[in-house]
């Protein structure tokens, strides 16, 4: 045997690389991982192309064995990382033995890890991508104890040399993110977009893969009645088009604001099309920073 023998899953561990851009003419979204930078990271650290397979898991409580010699890293969210019962580093290559057991704890930073293995993850592609579709059902199904995932072919490069790679931990306050106006920020009020801009917002217990859903500020400035309890404010975001809106082409970093006034933010599993209006759209240099919030973590809207 060789490869990877997966002990514990953990809440959610998928496949997933950078996703299969081309589809959505057809309805099928690019997914990939969440956290990009993350994945490219630990391809980096191990000379594989950027673009390979790794696997992402949610929380921690993920723990697998090594049938064969290999070299791997774990980027993303920080914790405990143990190799053979031994601490060890995130955000470096390092070697593993045919037996050896690697478990990641929970994350104490973070949501997110990213475990990639030099060679890459080698399950069959689908349309062209290796990740996990979690809205359409697309792609490897969710990683379950006794799965062997197969390992890639040695890249054919050297691994770099280096001592230290220097990662931020994912924040644990408030998040700052910046966003273009959305090409439907003419049916909402000035007051609603000056108060998406400067309000804080926080991520809700609902978010997942296809989107993070934004609980209402702690002081909605815009709202008819400021001081009453954010969990009965009924319209955050107020709308100046009260219309149904036809469903449009969607993007990842888009900002949907429902009927009830809440903002969602689509992520990597997103529908390709909505028929809610998008009051902004997330700078793709700052979407990442979704991948690793945790429920309740303020986020603030800046103009890109």
């Amino acid at each position: 045997m060789s490869g990877l023998r997966v002990l514990r899953p953990g809440p959610l561990a998928l496949v997933q690389d950078l996703g299969r851009p081309g589809f959505a003419a057809v309805g099928v979204g690019r997914s990939g991982a969440l956290d990009r930078g993350a994945l490219r990271l630990g391809n980096r650290l191990l000379g594989n192309p950027e673009s390979d397979a790794g696997i992402e898991v949610l929380l921690g409580g993920f723990e697998a064995r090594f049938e064969q010699d290999t070299w791997f890293a774990v980027t993303g969210a920080t914790g405990r990382l143990l190799l053979d019962g031994r601490s060890m580093d995130a955000h470096t290559a390092v070697h593993a033995g045919a037996g050896q057991v690697l478990r990641i704890g929970t994350a104490t930073s973070g949501v997110r890890w990213y475990l990639t293995v030099r060679g890459g993850v080698a399950v069959v592609p689908v349309l062209g991508s290796r990740s996990r579709d979690t809205l359409a059902g697309l792609g490897p199904a969710p990683l379950r104890a006794g799965d062997l995932i197969p390992l890639g072919a040695h890249p054919g490069t050297d691994l770099p040399l280096l001592d230290f790679v220097p990662v931020a931990e994912p924040a644990m306050d408030a998040v700052e993110v910046r966003a273009h106006r959305g090409p439907r920020a003419d049916w909402f009020t000035e007051a609603a977009l000056e108060a998406f801009f400067t309000d804080e917002w926080r991520a809700g217990a609902e978010s997942d893969r296809i989107g993070v859903r934004l609980d209402p500020p702690q002081s909605p400035s815009h709202a008819a009645h400021a001081t009453r309890s954010p969990a009965v404010a009924s319209a955050l975001i107020e709308r100046a088009v009260n219309r149904e809106l036809p469903s449009e082409p969607m993007v990842a970093g888009a900002v949907q604001v429902s009927p009830d006034g809440r903002p969602t933010v689509l992520l990597a599993d997103h529908p390709v099309t909505g028929g809610y209006p998008v009051i902004a759209v997330v700078s793709d240099a700052t979407l990442d920073l979704f991948a690793q919030l945790r429920p309740g973590q303020p986020v603030t809207f800046r103009h890109a």
